[in-house]
C-alpha cells in the first residue's frame, strides 16, 4: 500500500537484542491530506531507518504493508513502511536504507534453498488437487 502524508512525530528509537542479534524500530506519526486528515503511526524496523528522510513537518511517499494478528482474544494491527523516499523528490528516488534500488546489484543474503521434493512411499503427493 502507499500513502502521501505530512511527518508530525517521531516516537523514540526503540531498542533490543533478540535471539537473531541486535534490533531496532522507528515509529512515526504522519498525517494525510485532504478535507479529514487521519493520522497514522507506521513501523520502520531495522536497517530500513533513515534519518535523512525523516524530516520534522515534510510530506512523504510511504509504501507499507499492513498486518494484523490475534493474541488472547484481541487482534492487532500493525503497518510496516518498506521504503519511504520525500514527496517533493527534493532527494531522487531515496529508498529506506535495505530497501532494493532498481539497477542496483542486490546485496541482501540469499534465502536457503528449499529441500528438493519428495513424495510419499506411493509415488504420489499429499496435495489435495
Amino acid at each position: 500500500m502507499e500513502l502521501k502524508a505530512k511527518l508530525i512525530q517521531m516516537l523514540p528509537l526503540q531498542t533490543g537484542e533478540g535471539r537473531n542479534g541486535m534490533w531496532k524500530k522507528q515509529d512515526i506519526i504522519v498525517e494525510t491530506e485532504g478535507t479529514y486528515p487521519k493520522k497514522v503511526c507506521i513501523s520502520i524496523w531495522g536497517d530500513r531507518v533513515n534519518p535523512s528522510v525523516l524530516v520534522m513537518d515534510s510530506m512523504l511517499n510511504i509504501s507499507f504493508d499492513l498486518e494484523s494478528r490475534e493474541f488472547n482474544g484481541r487482534w492487532y494491527t500493525d503497518s510496516r513502511a518498506w521504503k519511504i523516499e520525500p514527496a517533493d523528490g527534493s532527494i531522487h528516488s531515496t529508498p529506506v536504507a535495505g530497501a532494493p534500488v532498481a539497477g542496483a546489484p542486490a546485496s541482501q543474503p540469499q534465502a536457503p534453498e528449499a529441500a528438493p521434493f519428495t513424495a510419499n512411499e506411493e509415488g504420489k503427493d499429499d496435495l489435495p488437487f
